[in-house]
């Protein structure tokens, strides 16, 4: 199975315990690493909305406190189960503990990263 298609599948299982009162709008995020494991995240909203944390940042922080490896493909869900891009926030999170090949689902087919969020700022421009 195609990475992306695989990883759909494994998002798709997961959206179910996205926590999205506020917004209605439930996201799962899952990507496979170098090592073949798939880290998944949803989102969790909070009643101040601005502590909400987005599915990418809550599959970073799994990925990272699993120590894995180099991330290669990601897939983000909405709740029809479409491929959505990471808000801006998100692109910022995923440049910073991803290279720019990582590759992302989109509607219109894959795209890389540094193609998603092009010239970014990141730690080498401290």
């Amino acid at each position: 199975m195609e990475a992306h298609a695989q990883l759909h599948a494994v998002a798709s299982e997961v959206l179910p315990r996205a926590y999205a009162p506020y917004s209605q709008h439930p996201v799962a995020a899952a990507a496979l690493d170098t090592a073949g494991v798939i880290h998944t995240g949803v989102n969790i909203e909070n009643a101040s909305y601005g502590v909400t944390l987005c599915a990418e940042c809550s599959l970073i922080s799994s990925w990272r406190l699993n120590a894995g490896a180099e991330l290669t493909h990601l897939v983000c869900l909405n709740a029809a189960r479409e491929y959505i891009t990471p808000c801006g926030r998100c692109r910022q999170l995923l440049y910073e503990h991803a290279p720019v090949t990582l590759s992302i689902a989109t509607q219109h087919g894959p795209i890389t990263l540094g193609e998603l969020l092009p010239m970014a700022f990141g730690p080498e421009n401290l």
